[in-house]
């Protein structure tokens, strides 16, 4: 298959959205450095667009560059105080740059609304917990709409990050690959089915 974004094509585009666009296409084919080098580039030469490059912040997460995936995450907030998952993706990436076992410090899960979204507010609530809830009530919201729903898949996702920035790698992993192997995760062309396939590859999960 020709490279969506080769030497040339970084070189001669000037349209943000399109070098967007490439960027999440390398994503969700498999190719962490590919999307990296899009999202950087528009992140390096646009700078109005920084705010709103949150797939740039997914990116940097699986990079480990999760520092500047936190900072990514926290401008994204502050123009779209609503969001709900940048919220969360900011404190995965501050307990991802903490090696030890402890919860991230308090306040690193950025306040934000109330998401219309059911299972996303159960999501926050958990991350909310400081660590010290588990994950029944999340599942409960998922188990509700059915197993072929996205709500279903978002709770195993967002179980399984929980899981991982509580540093058990076991529950993430089974979290994780249950949404991957949902009906949604396998057909709906979400992003975030994308975000789950990439966390299972660059886990080594099988």
């Amino acid at each position: 298959m020709q490279a969506l974004f080769g030497r040339g094509a970084q070189a001669e585009s000037n349209d943000p959205g399109e070098m967007t666009r490439q960027g999440m296409a390398r994503f969700s084919a498999g190719d962490l450095d590919g999307s990296l080098a899009a999202f950087d580039a528009v992140h390096a030469r646009f700078p109005r667009y920084r705010p709103y490059l949150w797939q740039r912040g997914l990116s940097l997460y699986y990079a480990e560059r999760v520092q500047d995936g936190a900072l990514q995450f926290a401008e994204d907030v502050a123009v779209n105080p609503n969001d709900t998952e940048e919220a969360i993706w900011h404190l995965l990436c501050e307990a991802r740059r903490s090696s030890s076992a402890s919860w991230p410090e308090e306040g690193a899960l950025l306040m934000v609304g109330v998401d219309k979204r059911p299972y996303m507010r159960a999501a926050y609530d958990l991350f909310d917990s400081g660590g010290k809830g588990e994950v029944d009530d999340l599942l409960a919201v998922g188990d509700a709409a059915g197993q072929d729903s996205g709500p279903w898949f978002y709770t195993r996702l967002y179980a399984g990050l929980y899981e991982e920035a509580r540093k058990r790698d076991d529950a993430s992993r089974s979290f994780v690959l249950e949404a991957v192997n949902s009906p949604y995760g396998k057909r709906s062309g979400d992003y975030m089915a994308a975000v789950a396939r990439m966390h299972a590859k660059v886990r080594g999960y099988s």
